[in-house]
């Protein structure tokens, strides 16, 4: 099916929904360039996916911040990057006989005793791994917007649908929030479009380089293409933002993961929308600048 053709119909069941997004981020923040959104957190700054590294982004003036979601034993939604425990946390001391440190085999109250700050700085000990809900509190506190990433989503099935639960818990799935403030974003096709199914109005995005072939069916279920910034051109950009996604606007393509000022210079030539990145204020200065 034609990706046009497909957003007609979305759009049709939606009604008014289309209505809540703005042509594009960059537009809508007032300027040419693509946005900026803080990876993780401003991750070269504090240690990644933790509170510090969202008041970090906040303190730098970035507007949006990425994350990722995994699930513990006991079923509670965690904020961390890997599927285990041990890069970014201090859990072979706490848990010497746990190996090999699996995230979905310890419980909540397990994870919290962790240490995920000192591993990057001293200044950063006793920080811990936070809940989805904390975590997107404190982005709330600051007014950010969120770029959610559900990781590994065959570990945990059903993780779509608890993910939405807590963001509508949390108030992330009213209105204003759909209208600007929210991606949720997957390297698993299927998981991008269980999101759409379950909660049609949540803007989606799919991490990858899928063949141009390809994206008429990406554009059913999804809002933007995100690949890495190594796998495009000005040419697959343009080819992105030819269709049109499920909400009746052309697909946005964020690039991943840009951490100096030539690159982010480079990719925003080639029309990206937004751009990915540890270091959130040089990537900002170049393609501001």
């Amino acid at each position: 099916m034609h990706a046009r053709a497909v957003a007609a119909s979305t759009t049709a069941l939606l009604g008014t929904v289309t209505l809540l997004f703005p042509a594009s981020p960059a537009r809508a923040a007032g300027g040419g360039g693509p946005v900026v959104i803080a990876h993780r957190g401003a991750s070269a700054y504090a240690p990644e996916n933790t509170l510090a590294a969202v008041d970090k982004a906040a303190e730098l003036g970035i507007r949006w911040v990425e994350n990722d979601v995994q699930r513990t034993r006991d079923g509670e939604l965690v904020v961390l990057h890997d599927d285990n425990l041990r890069r970014t946390t201090d859990v072979e001391e706490v848990f010497p006989d746990r190996a090999p440190w699996k995230v979905k085999d310890f419980t909540t109250a397990e994870i919290a005793r962790l240490d995920a700050g000192s591993w990057f700085g001293p200044a950063y000990a006793g920080a811990r791994v936070p809940t989805l809900e904390q975590f997107v509190n404190r982005v709330e506190r600051h007014h950010q917007k969120l770029l959610l990433e559900i990781k590994n989503p065959e570990l945990y099935p059903g993780i779509e649908r608890q993910t939405l639960k807590v963001l509508s818990n949390e108030g992330w799935l009213d209105r204003s929030h759909l209208a600007g403030r929210l991606i949720v974003q997957s390297f698993s096709p299927d998981s991008v479009r269980t999101v759409h199914e379950l909660k049609p109005a949540v803007k989606t995005g799919f991490l990858g380089t899928p063949p141009v072939s390809d994206l008429p069916g990406y554009a059913g279920f999804a809002d933007q293409i995100n690949p890495s910034y190594g796998s495009i051109s000005t040419a697959y950009v343009a080819s992105v933002q030819a269709f049109t996604g499920p909400h009746g606007r052309p697909l946005e393509v964020f690039t991943w993961t840009v951490d100096d000022a030539a690159t982010a210079q480079r990719v925003a030539g080639y029309g990206v929308d937004g751009i990915i990145t540890n270091r959130p204020d040089v990537v900002r200065e170049a393609v501001d600048g």
